[in-house]
């Protein structure tokens, strides 16, 4: 796995600031919530993971370019 640079680091962070409610499309993860959980972000951090709230009581992280969200009232995210 590649790690991402600062600049797409800080563009995950502008695109995800902390707070954003999205909504878990896939994650490959015996542990993920089902797809369809919604959460919210609590920050970004240096490998551009989402740093997550699951609203079931999860904390998985979303990650960089592996696991797939949408922002909750967005086509696409």
């Amino acid at each position: 796995m590649r790690f991402p640079n600062k600049q797409e680091v800080e563009r995950v962070r502008r695109m995800y600031p902390a707070g954003t409610r999205v909504e878990l499309v896939a994650m490959d993860d015996p542990q993920a919530p089902p797809a369809g959980t919604l959460g919210t972000v609590l920050g970004v951090d240096d490998t551009g993971s989402l740093l997550m709230r699951w609203d079931n009581g999860s904390g998985l992280n979303v990650i960089w370019r592996q696991d797939v969200v949408r922002k909750v009232g967005e086509r696409d995210a």
